[in-house]
């Protein structure tokens, strides 16, 4: 059940529904976890310095149980998110910052429990 939210300050029309499927996509597969099981949510617009600059920037955030959990990992969820990040918002790499958060199950709530009892 990963989470994912991309914060930056690109204006709303740069987002379509078609983008956050394309990015849920990426991101599961990625993460090699079911689309049907991911989180996701943008917001645009934000007031956001980055390396001491306005310029258009992302920040993504990526929390997963069992995902995130290791320098090897994350090099690789990196560079594929950063591709598509990229290539998607015509973005250098420089004016993107990606965020890996280890999940363990019993931090994450469900159901009325928590994924350790799921």
């Amino acid at each position: 059940m990963p989470f994912v939210e991309l914060q930056t300050n690109l204006p709303a029309g740069a987002f379509t529904d078609d983008f956050v499927k394309k990015l849920c996509a990426c991101a599961a597969a990625t993460l090699n976890k079911p689309e049907e099981r991911m989180n996701m949510v943008v917001k645009p617009g934000l007031p956001m310095l980055m390396a001491g600059s306005f310029s258009p920037c992302v920040m993504l955030s990526v929390s997963a149980i069992a995902a995130t959990d290791s320098a090897d990992k994350n090099k690789e969820h990196s560079a594929k998110l950063f591709e598509f990040l990229t290539r998607e918002l015509g973005l250098p790499e420089d004016r993107i910052v990606v965020l890996f958060h280890a999940l363990q199950p019993h931090q994450v709530g469900k159901k009325g429990t928590v994924m350790s009892f799921l």
